[in-house]
């Protein structure tokens, strides 16, 4: 069984709107709303469950019935943070999934996620028993030596940047939350579920990405996603 966490968990203060940004109409519909279509429409995955910012539950179950979401089975809040959220998310499906099932976890607010990219990172997971959306990094990066120079940069060759979705066998999931909330490792800031397997000392394995599958983050990304929606990106 294949099941998809979304997160919808986040406020989504730097966008500047007074509804989380999940919840934006772009032409009429919700972002989250692209973000769903994309699970429901995929071949691969069963169900889909949603964690969502408290307060928006109710308006997110009349958008499933008018979009005809069938596969979302499980809405559940999130917590304060991105791992809580996840952490949430992993807890509810406990007595439902068994250990061999995959669990793809991906943001709400990234809803161009492409067929292809959404099916290479479930095979990579079904190979490795994980799998992270990839791309090459194409910019070089300078290691800081004081706030106006650097002597040393990190080669690009030696770089991936990694995003959702990302895919991993249940067990294991369960497993890295588990220990990560006990012994307080990989939970803090920026912190996902890939840099906490990197920190709990798990190897990930890459898979395809897309420069599409943007992050909607500031107005600029939104109107970035309405060009791609428009055709003109």
């Amino acid at each position: 069984m294949n099941v998809a966490i979304i997160i919808a968990g986040g406020v989504g203060s730097r966008m500047g709107h007074d509804i989380p940004k999940q919840f934006m109409l772009v032409e009429g519909k919700p972002v989250l709303l692209y973000t769903l279509e994309n699970f429901q429409n995929h071949p691969m995955i069963d169900a889909i469950e949603v964690v969502c910012i408290d307060g928006w539950q109710q308006d997110l179950q009349k958008y499933i019935e008018e979009y005809n979401i069938d596969k979302v089975r499980w809405v559940i809040t999130g917590g304060a943070t991105a791992q809580e959220s996840i952490r949430n998310g992993v807890e509810n499906l406990k007595d439902v999934l068994k250990k061999d099932d995959t669990v793809i976890v991906h943001d709400g607010i990234r809803p161009l996620v492409d067929i292809d990219v959404l099916t290479d990172v479930i095979e990579t997971c079904k190979k490795y028993g994980n799998g992270v959306t990839s791309l090459p990094y194409n910019e070089q990066i300078f290691v800081v030596d004081d706030e106006y120079s650097t002597t040393s940069y990190i080669p690009r060759e030696t770089l991936r940047r990694v995003s959702t979705p990302q895919a991993y066998r249940f067990d294991k999931l369960c497993w890295a939350y588990d220990k990560a909330f006990r012994e307080e490792i990989g939970i803090y800031g920026s912190s996902y579920t890939n840099t906490m397997m990197v920190e709990l000392g798990e190897r990930l394995y890459f898979a395809k990405g897309s420069d599409k599958n943007i992050k909607l983050t500031t107005p600029d990304d939104l109107e970035i996603f309405k060009g791609y929606l428009k055709g003109k990106m």
